[in-house]
């Protein structure tokens, strides 16, 4: 079972704000799949679906962005799912919006979200999409990533979630993440 895990806040509020891209791709890949996130456990909502002839959880933790390992470990520890099935999407402000990085390990690099999933699973050997949002220029980070992107911003972003999402369908396809970053990394 593999499982993708996009982080983002809950709310209407935060729904189309820069940190809440991770939610974007997962709910992105929902509407494609024909599925809804149907289960509310684990500090999470999520879904089960059969994708590549494989069992895939999609799940948006509920614990808002900082609690967000809380949520990746239970769901691990439930179903069973090994550290290498695990990927995990999210907002990087050190990138241009919409541009992709993929890694099979890594530092928090400032992230809330990626701090509490390393201190749950004990380890930074995770895989994991980042998606640019770009940097602030005059603003404070935090007001920054709880921002909405302008009309220009969300053209580059949809191409980001496009490509983040055809990255995912790759991975669950080939089963190889090491070919998949050097497919989607030169993007």
């Amino acid at each position: 079972m593999k499982m993708i895990v996009g982080l983002g806040n809950i709310g209407a509020k935060y729904a189309k704000t820069r940190h809440n891209v991770g939610f974007m791709v997962v709910d992105s890949l929902a509407s494609e799949w024909n599925v809804n996130f149907d289960k509310e456990k684990f500090y999470a909502n999520y879904t089960q679906v059969l994708i590549q002839g494989q069992k895939v959880l999609l799940v948006k933790p509920t614990t808002y962005m900082n609690e967000s390992g809380k949520a990746l470990r239970a769901l691990m520890d439930y179903y069973d799912v090994k550290l290498e099935d695990i990927l995990v999407v999210y907002d990087d402000m050190d990138m241009p919006t919409g541009k992709l990085r993929l890694r099979q390990k890594g530092s928090a690099g400032g992230h809330n979200g990626i701090k509490s999933i390393i201190a749950h699973l004990k380890t930074q050997e995770f895989k994991r999409i980042k998606v640019g949002i770009d940097h602030p220029k005059q603003m404070k980070v935090v007001d920054w990533v709880l921002s909405d992107f302008t009309v220009q911003e969300k053209t580059k972003l949809d191409v980001g979630i496009k490509n983040a999402q055809d990255a995912i369908l790759d991975w669950l396809k080939n089963d190889n993440f090491m070919q998949t970053m050097n497919r989607f990394n030169k993007k």
